[in-house]
């Protein structure tokens, strides 16, 4: 009887487990969207930290990140200095409250950005080479002060190396022949020579937009010394007061201008590299670029790459580790390799910068925009870090000048964070929400350079619609592991040996200069209906092969490593790559083999290294065809023709992506896989779509409604097909069972609409929550902008809408109905009957409204909200003075100082058509 109790216990427990995994993930508080927290001098106190909270909270975020900069005019006497023992006291009042809500609190590790601040020393500061030239002629005495030619460095830059060149190639180490005053003797040989004095200058960089208590000189980020000495600051901080450590300890992206030494560099240098850079000197700086000058360049990127990573970002996160804390990074902007910077840290982030253009059906559009600057090659640094190092979250800089201010809408939003979203973000983080005390007069306190997230806002009536999006996305986006087919390698020597300015930064805005290459090779990969991660020498040396597969250190698995035109190679790495082929994994050379060695030490003995191992790969394989050379199990494959090459592998691809031009990303789970897809397109799309993954049953899930439903899944061909329907800018969520039938309620897919009627007549317009208030009900005789009607407030208000009209219907509709709102401007809450629908943010605006209508009367309520747009050119038109922030203040899309006083009204309310769509089941 007992055995029977048990097993009756395993069956019910199988049950339950089988229907949760048919139902969305419970949603813990990483799933939910977070936003950086503008502190604007730490003018904030105890009452409206908590209003703004709590504001947060029921809106649906999940996580601040306190980031302290600038203060407000005038606002002098409530400022609070970093740091100090009140400014600990609001960091402890956040942490209970952020808990009492159900929320995180992360932070930056300083004020503004980069990190620095008061307590760096001259000593600590961020550094420059500098080099003082003095030319001999033979058997000349040289008698004078060593010192930078540039003269504000004198008293801050310290004298590293005096050295002598000959004519011939020969030098002469002066070190020991200066004195402490800085003054050299010596008696030059015969010939033609020239001393060269290398300093460690200093750049002068102050910390942008510190806060106050936050001011000083940006840190050296290469010097473990000036790290070390800049976390002690944080360190008395929180002992000092007792404060418990944030949940993440946040860096921004890198902006340090001009930082290319420190202290240590030349022994740095020697110990990595093998030889002194001093004694190269003469053609380390030439600005001829031999294959010398090249090597030497591309040995001195490498240490400055391992610094940063040493120095800075791991010892950063060790510090906050040993705190029970985690780091966020944004590695880009730096002179570093960014795979290895990115996996070195908890949560590698990346940035959105700039609108897209998709194309997308009925989406507005506007004339103040920014061109998004970050594509899918871009923001895939820090996703690829975080999937071959195993780390759970890719979190992004999210809504970073989208439009001019005041003029992005949430449906705007939508595109670019589905972007993120395909490319591997799982965790978004608003690029601001600014604190602003509830009395402030309107538009509150605002930070310069980013969406406006807040509830000083208009669209933060409507928000929580968009933030329960993100959660639904983010809870499977979070859920299991990666599964991309590809990894590519990251041809960074090939970048580092190539001319230029020595101190090479990886910035966003110039990645096609730098690789342009590599880009074409991910953009066509993408387009051809693959997904793939970078991967870096370093993490290419710890990758293993596993059933023909490689896997990477963080456990993720690939089907093959694809080379695009890699010269450049290491030996130990070539060699590691033909041990895996020889395990049986498989290895895609694009173009050509490497046919070089990187850097300049031992480099005779290191190209013969080379030479012997591309004897194994057959160098003669002709690439302008796809061909392979089977090494055991595995396989070499060569191409020119990335098609053909890609054939060659025998992965079949997406053919969501390649037939039916969709965006998605693929994350494999217990069950089988799941797919986030958006249709970033200017179609829509009702097919049939084979899967590369195998499936006997699937679910679709809505993040937009949160409704799910089992979808129709067929084989054909042997391929698993399942069917789709996304209208352009529409998302969904399609989850595969590998070996289960599952039981759930069907997805509800519609035919065309058999009949549309129209809502042209007896519309009614009244205003609620409104500034300014607008009194009475107006009749229109048309749908249209309400800055339109002869209502002179209408044209500068900001606030809600609500449009109300009814009508008859003679006979029950089918409940899968649906309402199309047409033209929305901007969002839209629906009330069928006196019952809330759905809240209308995103394109298409439209909404299944069957099983609220009724036979007979029914009354249809739509509350559109606008955007502050109007609301904010009418306060320059009036010359109010709203801007009262200090340093940049507000400055416009361009940088330059704003003036919205000449904007025209921007539309403003439901301007349609509305349309009811009388639809039926498709199956």
């Amino acid at each position: 009887m007992r055995k029977l109790y048990l097993l009756l216990i395993l069956f019910v427990f199988s049950l339950l487990i089988k229907a949760q995994s048919t139902v969305w993930p419970e949603v813990n508080v990483e799933m939910r969207p977070a936003t950086r927290w503008w502190w604007l001098g730490s003018a904030v106190d105890k009452v409206n930290l908590t209003y703004n909270l709590d504001e947060y909270a029921r809106a649906g975020m999940g996580t601040v990140e306190i980031t302290p900069v600038y203060g407000v005019q005038k606002n002098e006497a409530n400022d609070i200095q970093f740091l100090s023992p009140q400014w600990m006291a609001m960091l402890q009042h956040i942490l209970a409250e952020t808990s009492r809500n159900g929320m995180q609190t992360d932070m930056n590790t300083g004020t503004g950005w980069p990190f620095g601040g008061p307590d760096v020393s001259i000593d600590d500061a961020a550094s420059k080479l500098l080099t003082s030239t003095y030319k001999l002629h033979g058997r000349q005495l040289f008698s004078g002060l060593i010192t930078p030619e540039d003269k504000d460095q004198s008293g801050k830059a310290k004298l590293l190396r005096v050295i002598a060149f000959g004519a011939k190639g020969e030098s002469v180490d002066l070190n020991s022949k200066v004195d402490r005053t800085g003054k050299l003797v010596w008696h030059c040989p015969k010939g033609e020579w020239t001393i060269i004095a290398a300093f460690c200058g200093k750049t002068g960089q102050k910390v942008k937009r510190a806060a106050p208590g936050g001011e000083g000189f940006v840190m050296d980020h290469f010097s473990k010394r000036a790290v070390n000495n800049y976390l002690s600051r944080f360190e008395t901080a929180f002992t000092e007061s007792r404060t418990a450590y944030p949940h993440n300890f946040f860096n921004d992206s890198y902006e340090v201008y001009g930082a290319d030494w420190t202290e240590d560099f030349f022994e740095q240098f020697y110990n990595r590299r093998g030889y002194k850079l001093e004694e190269h000197l003469p053609a380390f700086l030439s600005d001829q670029r031999t294959d010398e000058t090249a090597r030497l360049v591309s040995d001195y990127r490498e240490t400055l790459s391992e610094l940063l990573l040493e120095n800075f970002t791991k010892q950063w996160t060790d510090w906050a580790h040993s705190h029970g804390s985690k780091t966020r990074n944004q590695a880009h902007g730096s002179p570093g390799n960014l795979i290895n910077l990115y996996a070195t840290v908890d949560v590698p982030e990346c940035e959105g910068f700039g609108l897209s253009d998709f194309g997308i059906k009925g989406l507005r559009k506007d004339s103040l925009t920014i061109k998004n600057f970050s594509d899918i090659s871009m923001l895939k640094y820090a996703s690829s870090a975080a999937h071959i190092a195993g780390k759970p979250y890719t979190s992004s800089e999210t809504f970073t000048w989208l439009t001019e201010h005041f003029r992005t809408s949430l449906s705007q939003c939508k595109p670019d964070l589905d972007l993120l979203f395909v490319s591997g973000v799982n965790h978004s983080y608003f690029q601001g929400t600014p604190y602003s005390p509830k009395n402030a007069a309107w538009p509150g306190w605002k930070f310069y350079a980013s969406v406006d997230m807040s509830p000083t806002n208009t669209i933060w009536r409507d928000a929580p619609a968009l933030f329960s999006y993100i959660t639904r996305c983010q809870s499977f986006l979070q859920m299991g592991k990666p599964d991309n087919d590809f990894l590519i390698y990251l041809p960074v020597y090939d970048v580092w040996n190539d001319p230029g300015e020595r101190l090479l930064l990886f910035d966003i805005h110039k990645m096609d200069v730098r690789m342009p290459r590599f880009i074409r090779t991910v953009q066509s990969i993408y387009k051809s209906g693959y997904d793939l991660d970078y991967i870096s020498d370093q993490f290419i040396r710890s990758t293993k092969c596993v059933d023909g597969k490689l896997v990477t250190a963080g456990g993720s698995s690939y089907e093959a490593l694809i080379l695009p035109a890699v010269h450049k190679m290491p030996v130990d790495v070539l060699a590691h790559l033909i041990a895996l082929v020889e395990q049986g994994a498989r290895v895609v050379f694009l173009d050509n083999y490497p046919d070089d060695v990187p850097g300049l030490n031992q480099l005779k003995s290191r190209r013969n290294e080379l030479k012997s191992l591309l004897k194994k790969l057959d160098v003669k394989t002709d690439f302008g065809k796809t061909a392979v050379k089977a090494l055991k199990a595995g396989a070499i494959i060569t191409g020119s023709d990335l098609q053909n090459t890609l054939k060659a592998i025998g992965k079949e691809p997406e053919e969501m992506k390649t037939g039916y031009g969709l965006s998605a990303i693929r994350r494999s789970n217990a069950d089988g896989y799941h797919y986030f897809i958006s249709c970033l397109q200017n179609k829509d799309i009702d097919s049939w779509v084979t899967l590369t993954v195998p499936a006997k049953s699937a679910m679709i899930f809505d993040p937009l409604t949160g409704e799910s439903g089992k979808a129709k899944v067929r084989t054909n061909r042997g391929h698993t097909q399942v069917y789709l329907q996304l209208q352009s800018g529409q998302s969904l969520i399609l989850k595969t069972f590998s070996q289960t039938d599952v039981h759930a309620p069907d997805w509800n897919y519609l035919r065309p609409a058999s009949q549309i009627v129209e809502l042209k007549n007896n519309w009614k317009l009244h205003f609620e929550q409104n500034e300014p208030k607008i009194d009475g009900i107006f009749e229109l005789s048309q749908l249209g902008s309400w800055t339109e009607l002869n209502i002179p407030d209408a044209k500068i208000n900001r606030g809600t809408g609500i449009y109300q009209t009814t009508f008859s219907l003679d006979h029950s509709v089918p409940d899968e109905c649906v309402l199309d709102l047409g033209d929305v401007r901007e969002s839209a809450c629906v009330i069928v009957n006196g019952q809330l629908v759905a809240t209308l943010w995103s394109v298409p605006f439209e909404c299944k409204i069957g099983r609220f209508l009724k036979k007979g009367q029914n009354s249809i309520q739509i509350e559109v909200t606008n955007l502050p747009a109007n609301a904010i050119a009418d306060l320059d038109r009036r010359k109010v003075p709203w801007r009262m922030f200090k340093e940049i203040n507000m400055v416009d899309r361009n940088y330059k100082k704003s003036d919205y006083s000449s904007w025209k009204p921007v539309p403003s309310g439901l301007l349609g058509p509305v349309r009811i769509k009388i639809q039926q089941p498709l199956f």
